[in-house]
């Protein structure tokens, strides 16, 4: 069986996607950033053919169009880390990311995947106290993720709370984009 990268992400629809950003660059803006970037990653992790890509989108059945192919499945209901362990648990090896990072790419799953040759669980953390990216091979928590606080910066903290019977590794720290402020470190010398 094929690792498999599962790329959570919003159905790109007005007012629903990026809202803190949206409050800041309107909702068109926000929802063309989510668009590029969604494809961007899509491909990106598409091109490298050494794993599975697999959108997992919220809400369930929602049908809308990317300039790519890929393969959906319905992220179900209940809160961030509910819908996070489903999708996790699908698989034996998997890496389950979001699609606000500019910067992630399929050269950042393949490190992970490498690191969970000698760790149970690999994160890529955010700058701002979460995490972009967890992998998990085949031995793991039966609570993946227990009470932590999702969006705060203590999210990254309370999930390796669930993990401390387990080797656990580290990618490299990258940005999201939720707000103005981050979409300004990120793209104020691209401009």
């Amino acid at each position: 069986m094929r690792d498999t990268v599962v790329v959570f992400a919003r159905a790109p629809r007005l007012g629903m996607v990026k809202r803190r950003l949206a409050k800041d660059i309107g909702a068109r803006a926000a929802l063309r950033f989510h668009v590029a970037t969604l494809t961007a990653l899509l491909r990106d992790l598409l091109a490298c053919r050494r794993f599975d890509v697999v959108l997992a989108v919220t809400p369930d059945h929602a049908r809308f169009r990317l300039p790519v192919r890929v393969r959906r499945i319905d992220q179900g209901h209940g809160d961030l880390g509910c819908r996070m362990s489903r999708a996790l648990r699908r698989y034996r090896r998997v890496a389950l990311m979001g699609c606000d990072i500019p910067d992630a790419g399929a050269a950042d799953v393949r490190a992970a995947f490498r690191r969970l040759g000698s760790a149970d669980a690999v994160f890529g953390p955010a700058v701002d106290g979460g995490y972009w990216l967890i992998a998990l091979g085949p031995r793991r928590p039966a609570d993946l993720f227990g009470a932590s606080r999702w969006s705060t910066e203590h999210a990254l903290g309370d999930t390796l709370r669930q993990f401390r019977r387990h080797q656990v590794g580290f990618i490299r720290r990258l940005p999201d984009i939720d707000t103005l402020t981050d979409w300004g470190r990120r793209f104020a010398t691209s401009v």
